[in-house]
């Protein structure tokens, strides 16, 4: 029995005796990514795990489907075409989409996005900063007008503006603001994003749109593909779930 990645296509031959008969979740030795993995679906739908697209659901690429990535509506996930979804098992062709112009994330979706992480960035700050100065005042170490101490806040809010971007990015391609809105950041092939590729896009490609004058940010507006500077930087989209 072959059970084959979704994500990277990866191969690898199991007795179907070691396989239990329901779904398991399966980690790929190349990718990392995970997936689930159902052998009774297999044995009753051979074509299950391969990639089938169909000519009138899927946008052509001089004739070449491979690489192609679609979105289950059900559950959000982002995999090649196949015959069930990998995550929730719902059959793709009634819940799934391809990625095309329609799937990609605005400028004001994702300027809402930003907001709605901003507040909750700024509440969690306040109440850190709050709880540093409560700890350093209980030490008897005076606060007010110390620059040291000041430059130390705001180097513990940076940080934690940065590794709140990267984490979540990083970790499933949305921040709590993407998924209030149900967008998502993935690869230019359709592949999650991982916390490298996540780190180029938070910090080095959105410092470079930020230093442009902003400019790098309102290339959204204008992309056909709806690619910010730090986005074709991290060579990644935005995509609507």
């Amino acid at each position: 029995m072959n059970i084959i990645c979704p994500h990277c296509n990866f191969s690898k031959t199991v007795d179907p005796a070691q396989v239990p008969d329901r779904p398991v979740k399966v980690n790929c030795p190349r990718c990392k990514e995970r997936f689930t993995f159902d052998k009774k679906v297999q044995k009753r739908d051979a074509s299950a795990n391969t990639i089938v697209p169909q000519k009138d659901s899927l946008p052509s690429q001089s004739g070449n489907y491979q690489g192609r990535r679609i979105i289950c509506n059900a559950c959000g996930t982002v995999q090649p075409p196949t015959a069930r979804c990998v995550q929730c098992g719902a059959t793709i062709t009634a819940t799934a989409s391809p990625i095309n112009e329609q799937s990609y994330a605005g400028f004001w979706i994702r300027v809402l996005a930003y907001l709605i992480d901003s507040v909750l960035l700024i509440t969690i700050q306040t109440a850190l900063s709050l709880l540093i100065n409560l700890t350093i005042g209980m030490l008897g170490i005076a606060t007010d007008g110390d620059p040291a101490i000041n430059t130390i806040i705001w180097l513990f809010g940076a940080v934690l503006s940065i590794s709140y971007a990267v984490f979540f990015t990083g970790y499933c391609g949305q921040t709590p603001g993407k998924m209030a809105l149900r967008i998502k950041v993935i690869r230019t092939d359709g592949s999650p994003i991982n916390y490298g590729r996540a780190a180029l896009r938070e910090v080095l490609g959105k410092f470079i749109s930020s230093i442009l004058l902003g400019i790098g940010y309102l290339m959204v507006a204008f992309d056909n593909r709806k690619q910010g500077l730090h986005d074709k930087i991290a060579d990644t989209y935005v995509i609507k779930l």
